[in-house]
């Protein structure tokens, strides 16, 4: 990279995070430009590693698209901009209108809909022979009542453009669904209806370049995360055994996926579910993006590798010279994280040399734990689930009116 002519990065960041991300483009030479929310102007931005941060007017984080638009276009009169790159989930599809517009390589708006749109991404894994829930469109009356009478209750009703388990309800028989329809009037078309399916949940965090998954991790849930958000409990995450039986199979539909949704370079998120009535992998859904909830420190326990920091790399370089994927630890990791009763909640008790990182955030609390055996992290996870519950947990309903 010419240092006559840096790079210029484009962040849009509504919410707090990938300050790493700007970190390591700002360490690799660039000109890195942040757009965020007018609301948090003041949050704990990665300041010295920003040439400029341009400020939003905002309702809830919602962005007037247009706006955005005209913003940056008049800022590419004087700087051009060389990449443009969603921090969050509700940023993907303002980057990619973005690009659209200003002709910036990267990820447009069709495939956008793969990694935001919970319908679109359903309807993609099936045609490419993935297993998927049965699902069905909120949109024709027709359709949905077939739907209800192939597919037993419990179903559960999704926002297709919210992300974790925001506006999620679930149905348990026919007269509850249609008065949930009823009351969603014109936003209807924008839900998708799916079978409810109890068992384990799974996530794997990949890193793709140039459409090869050079860095996947696959872990599990403890507690299921939408009943986390919408009963209360302790969110807990941890490495799966590597090579285990389930492992390679989560791997190889992990593959499946990324290669269906057609993601070409950067970081995923992807969920699936092991049903347990007949033990079957499931695809829930996808991202374009690093994993929330302090997934990213998790996944740093274990193999080494912060994925904020190689996703830049993978940005920079956009398949001009190959990335080279650093040395990857083969660790266990496990993270525990509650919403906390005290302000500021003290972790001093927690002395364990397997610690690895501590969560500083107001009324919350949590803890990464790595060691070389995936036993002890099932034991630390167990003894401090019990001991959060004692010392620090509080809990709140999730409001379930959506965000978009």
């Amino acid at each position: 990279m010419s240092q006559s002519n840096p790079l210029a990065i484009l962040c849009l960041a509504s919410y707090e995070k990938g300050a790493e991300f700007m970190r390591e483009c700002k360490r690799q030479g660039c000109r890195v430009f942040l757009v965020t929310s007018q609301s948090i102007a003041n949050a704990d931005w990665p300041r010295e590693s920003l040439d400029d941060v341009f400020l939003i007017p905002d309702n809830e984080k919602k962005w007037n698209r247009t706006d955005v638009i005209y913003g940056i276009s008049y800022l590419a009169r004087k700087q051009k901009i060389d990449r443009i790159v969603a921090l969050d989930d509700f940023d993907v599809e303002t980057a990619a209108a973005l690009r659209e517009h200003l002709r910036v390589p990267g990820m447009g708006d069709t495939t956008a809909r793969y990694f935001r749109d919970k319908l679109a991404m359903r309807v993609q894994a099936k045609d490419a022979g993935i297993s998927v829930p049965e699902f069905a469109h909120v949109l024709n009356y027709d359709s949905l009542r077939e739907f209800m009478a192939r597919v037993p209750p419990p179903w559960l009703i999704k926002p297709r453009f919210e992300a974790s388990a925001t506006g999620i309800k679930k149905i348990n028989k026919d007269d509850e669904l249609w008065p949930v329809i009823d009351k969603l009037g014109d936003q209807q078309s924008f839900y998708v209806l799916e079978k409810y399916v109890p068992g384990d949940i799974y996530h794997v965090d990949s890193i793709v370049s140039e459409r090869q998954i050079v860095f996947a991790l696959a872990n599990q849930y403890g507690y299921p995360p939408m009943d986390v958000a919408h009963q209360g409990g302790i969110f807990t995450t941890r490495t799966m055994i590597r090579g285990s039986e389930d492992e390679q199979a989560l791997q190889a539909m992990n593959a499946q996926v990324l290669k269906a949704m057609g993601l070409v370079r950067g970081v995923s998120h992807t969920e699936f579910i092991k049903g347990k009535e007949d033990g079957k992998f499931y695809f829930l859904e996808t991202s374009a993006r690093v994993g929330g909830a302090n997934i990213v420190e998790l996944n740093e326990a274990a193999s080494g590798l912060n994925l904020w920091a190689e996703w830049a790399k993978i940005e920079i370089l956009r398949g001009e010279k190959p990335y080279v994927l650093p040395k990857v630890n083969e660790d266990y990791a496990g993270l525990i994280v509650s919403l906390a009763r005290q302000e500021y909640p003290d972790t001093s008790a927690y002395k364990e040399e397997e610690i690895f990182w501590r969560m500083k955030k107001r009324h919350h609390v949590g803890l990464v734990v790595r060691s070389a055996s995936s036993e002890r992290i099932k034991e630390l996870l167990d003894s401090y689930t019990q001991r959060f519950y004692k010392d620090f947990f509080a809990t709140q309903p999730l409001s379930d009116k959506p965000n978009s």
